[in-house]
C-alpha cells in the first residue's frame, strides 16, 4: 500500500513537472517567435534602409556618370566637327586638285584625239596609194632604210641623246647605222641593221619546189653568215670600239627563224662576237643599257654627295672648335661678370655702413657732459 501511493505520488509529479515543461517550452516558444519577428522585421528594415541607401547611390552615380558622358559627348563632337572639318577641307581640296588634274588630262585626251584623228585621216588618205610592204621591201635600199628607221626610232625612245650616234663614221671610214656610248668596261657598241630578206620568202614560197626551197636555205644562211662577216670585219675595231657588236635584225619572223632553225648560224655569229637581236630583244638590250648609264650616274651622283659630305664634315668640325672658343670666351666673361659683382656688392655693402654711422651723436655727448660739470 505505501509502495502503490508512492508511485501515484511519483506518478502525480511526474505529471506536474511534465505539464510544468509544456507549459514553460510553449512561453518559450512564443517569446522565441516574438524574438525571431523582432529580429527579421529589424532585418527587414536594415535591408530596406540599405536598399534605400543603394538606390540613392546608384541615382547618384547615375547621375554623375550621365553628366559626364554628356561632358565627354560633348568633348568628342567638338573634337569630331573639328575633325571633320579638317577632313572636309583636305577632302575639298584634294577633290579641287583631282577636278584640275582631271580637266587638264581630259584637255590632253582631246588634244591627243584630234591629233590621233588627222593621223588616222592622213592614214586613211595614204591606204589607197599604199603598196604592199613585199613590194615595199623588195629593193635592198628600200629595207636598209626600213632598217635604220627602225633601229633608230627604238633607240630614239629608250636612251637618251648622249648615249647613242646615228650614222657614225669609225677610224677605218666605215660607217655603221649607230653605236651605243656606254660606260667603261663595255665602251662604244657597234649596231648595224641588216635584212636578209630574199631567200627568206623562196624558202617558203609554195610555188616552188623542195629543191628550189633547200637551196633557198642554204643562200639564206649564207647570206646571214656575210652580214655576220662584215660588221665584224668593219664595226669591230678595240679599243675604238668594244671587242663585239650587234646586227640588227628588223623582223621577229626572221629572227625567229634563225634561233629556231639554225643555231649553226647564231654559233657562227658568237664565235664572231657579233650578237644577233631583233625589235623586241634589241629593247632588252637598250633597256639593260639605259639601267646600266642611270647606274653610272647615281654613282656619280653618290660621289658628289660623299665629297660633299665630307666638306660638310671638315666645316662642322671647325664649327665644333669655333664654338668651343666661343663657349669658353662666353665662360670668362661670365667669371668677369660675377667678380665685377662681388666688387659691386662689396661697395654697396660699405656705402650702406657709412650710410648708418649718425654724425651729430658725438656733440649731443659732449654737451650732456657740459652740463653735468655746471651742476
Amino acid at each position: 500500500m505505501p509502495e502503490t501511493l508512492l508511485i501515484i505520488t511519483a506518478a502525480a509529479i511526474l505529471l506536474v513537472t511534465m505539464a510544468f515543461l509544456v507549459i514553460r517550452l510553449g512561453m518559450l516558444s512564443s517569446m522565441v517567435r516574438d524574438l525571431l519577428g523582432q529580429q527579421a522585421r529589424m532585418m527587414e528594415d536594415k535591408h530596406r534602409d540599405m536598399l534605400k541607401d543603394l538606390h540613392e547611390g546608384l541615382a547618384n552615380q547615375g547621375d554623375r556618370l550621365s553628366e559626364a558622358l554628356v561632358k565627354t559627348s560633348e568633348q568628342l563632337r567638338g573634337t569630331v566637327e573639328a575633325r571633320l572639318d579638317q577632313i572636309s577641307g583636305h577632302v575639298t581640296e584634294r577633290l579641287d586638285e583631282g577636278f584640275k588634274k582631271t580637266n587638264e588630262t581630259f584637255t590632253s585626251v582631246m588634244t591627243r584625239l584630234a591629233t590621233i584623228d588627222e593621223a588616222q585621216k592622213k592614214i586613211d588618205s595614204l591606204t589607197t596609194n599604199m603598196v604592199s610592204l613585199q613590194e615595199l621591201l623588195g629593193d635592198k635600199r628600200s629595207r636598209g632604210a626600213f632598217g635604220e628607221v627602225q633601229l633608230e626610232a627604238l633607240v630614239r625612245n629608250i636612251l637618251p641623246v648622249a648615249a647613242y650616234t646615228m650614222q657614225y663614221t669609225l677610224s677605218n671610214g666605215s660607217r655603221v647605222d649607230c653605236v651605243l656610248r656606254l660606260p667603261p668596261p663595255t665602251g662604244m657598241v657597234a649596231v648595224d641593221s641588216k635584212f636578209p630578206l630574199e631567200n627568206f620568202h623562196r624558202m617558203f614560197d609554195r610555188d616552188a619546189d623542195e629543191a628550189s626551197r633547200t637551196a633557198a636555205q642554204r643562200q639564206f644562211k649564207a647570206d646571214v653568215k656575210k652580214h655576220v662577216d662584215d660588221i665584224a670585219g668593219k664595226y669591230i675595231l678595240p679599243p675604238e670600239t668594244c671587242d663585239g657588236a650587234v646586227m640588227f635584225v628588223p623582223a621577229e619572223a626572221v629572227f625567229a627563224e634563225i634561233h629556231a632553225y639554225h643555231s649553226d648560224v647564231v654559233d657562227y655569229a658568237m664565235q664572231k662576237q657579233v650578237w644577233i637581236v631583233s625589235p623586241t630583244t634589241l629593247m632588252a638590250v637598250l633597256n639593260t643599257a639605259r639601267a646600266v648609264l642611270k647606274d653610272m650616274e647615281t654613282r656619280e651622283q653618290v660621289h658628289i654627295i660623299k665629297h660633299e659630305l665630307s666638306r660638310l664634315g671638315k666645316d662642322f668640325v671647325r664649327f665644333d672648335e669655333r664654338m668651343k672658343k666661343l663657349a669658353d670666351h662666353i665662360r670668362q666673361a661670365n667669371q668677369d661678370v660675377e667678380e665685377v659683382h662681388i666688387s659691386s656688392r662689396k661697395i654697396s655693402q660699405r656705402f650702406a655702413r657709412i650710410d648708418a654711422v649718425d654724425v651729430d651723436a658725438p656733440e649731443l655727448e659732449s654737451s650732456r657732459a657740459l652740463k653735468s660739470g655746471e651742476d
